[in-house]
């Protein structure tokens, strides 16, 4: 898949190596019924505030807000540190999660 945005992105990584590259997290997300989680080895996400860096999405902080568009709607961005996405919240509005929440979150809409 060819990446249009790069604050948004997210890759898997499975134990043999393989990775497969989503536009946003919530379509890596969204991804995760059809999958093998047992052959999952990483779940990356990119760092909102660092777009040349991918984190670790299930320390990553998540925040879903209508003035940060995502490729896919969701308006979801990824942060290192729930300090980061603090600011980003105080400053764009929206709601946090943890990588558990907003697996929970997604599937309710």
């Amino acid at each position: 898949m060819t990446i249009v945005d790069r604050q948004h992105a997210a890759e898997l990584v499975t134990h043999k190596g393989k990775v497969y590259k989503f536009d946003a997290a919530e379509c890596m997300i969204n991804s995760l019924s059809e999958m093998d989680l047992e052959s999952i080895a990483l779940f990356l996400v990119t760092d909102y505030s660092a777009p040349e860096q991918l984190i670790d999405a299930k320390t990553a902080t998540f925040l879903v807000s209508p003035e940060i568009p995502s490729p896919m709607r969701a308006n979801l961005s990824a942060l290192h540190s729930k300090d980061s996405a603090q600011s980003l919240l105080n400053a764009k509005n929206g709601r946090l999660f943890s990588w558990l929440e907003i697996q929970l979150y997604l599937k309710g809409k």
